[in-house]
């Protein structure tokens, strides 16, 4: 079993793990109604993609 021989110094440590990190999320406009939404995915508050309705969306009617 490999074993290493010298300590890890944390300077080290820390500059193997600096890409680990989590990026942001991106989030663009949505052209229909203006919520941000994901990229390439339907916009979850009206439904549609790529100017088009795919989703249709429950009307609450009281």
């Amino acid at each position: 079993m490999a074993t290493p021989k010298h300590k890890t110094s944390k300077s080290r440590r820390n500059m193997r793990r600096s890409h680990d990190a989590l990026g942001s999320n991106a989030f663009h406009e949505c052209p229909n109604c203006g919520e941000l939404k994901r990229p390439h995915n339907v916009c979850p508050s009206c439904g549609h993609y790529d100017k088009r309705e795919v989703v249709a969306q429950k009307t609450t009617e009281e």
